[in-house]
């Protein structure tokens, strides 16, 4: 896709800019609009394919989620299926890369579609609402994903976060911020494998997801060129916080681009 080459060369460039700063006075000169009008409380990260029989549920149950907006809910199509005769339209190998991650992270190795994984903590089978709600409580009693404020505001030219320090008195630690660009929506009639003849609705597909700086327990700002992020593929933009790669997600927000 086209945005991932862009942000590989903003970041050789430095047009994304990452701004220390002493606290988040800047983001709370913004007004409230900058946070979230409903506080983030689970990312709920589905890696579903086209070519699995039992993912349509999920797919379904995902669009459902995302229409809470205390959830951040997102597709991530993998392309391990592509084999069974039909090509996932959305699949990318970056997002089964993700899913292996968090498998070794875990320990687990466990590795299949329909798969939630619930602020980078815990998996579930994708396709249950009883398991999903379960693990989200179970997540957060682990560690909220408010750990980390995250502010988002537009400029006439500029995409701006503003992401706050680390508790007083916490230990150290570091965390990757992960730069996303999300479709909406997309609908696929699928003509071979195991969902054939099926016409399937897609919610909130991530389309690139990129690590774009480290935060380190400090305050920091990040700062995106905005016509160069805006495509007509893509609607929204997400930032997850995520300690280590592939860690417990402490930050996390969503926002429209248009």
């Amino acid at each position: 896709m086209r945005f991932r080459g862009f942000l590989l060369t903003c970041l050789w460039t430095a047009a994304v800019v990452l701004a220390p700063a002493t606290s988040l006075s800047a983001a709370d000169d913004v007004t409230d609009a900058g946070a979230p009008k409903v506080p983030v409380r689970a990312v709920v990260e589905l890696f579903t394919s086209q070519g699995c029989s039992e993912c349509p549920p999920a797919d379904a149950l995902l669009k459902t989620l995302s229409e809470d907006p205390s959830i951040v809910a997102l597709s991530l199509p993998v392309d391990y299926w592509n084999y069974l005769g039909w090509k996932d339209t959305f699949a990318s190998p970056r997002n089964t890369e993700r899913q292996r991650n968090y498998a070794r992270a875990r320990g687990d190795g466990a590795i299949y579609t329909p798969q939630a994984v619930v602020n980078g903590r815990i998996h579930v089978n994708g396709a249950s609402r009883m398991q999903i709600d379960d693990a989200i409580v179970d997540a957060t009693q682990a560690g909220s994903v408010q750990q980390v404020p995250v502010k988002f505001w537009q400029e006439r030219n500029t995409l701006n976060f503003a992401l706050g320090g680390d508790t007083p008195g916490h230990t150290p630690r570091e965390a990757t911020i992960w730069l996303g660009v999300v479709q909406t929506e997309g609908t696929v009639d699928i003509k071979q494998g195991e969902n054939a003849g099926k016409t399937i609705s897609y919610t909130n597909i991530v389309r690139e997801l990129t690590p774009v700086g480290i935060w380190k327990g400090q305050p920091i700002e990040v700062h995106l060129p905005r016509a160069e992020m805006m495509q007509a593929d893509v609607q929204k933009i997400v930032l997850l916080v995520q300690e280590g790669r592939s860690g417990p997600i402490i930050g996390a927000t969503m926002a429209g681009l248009w």
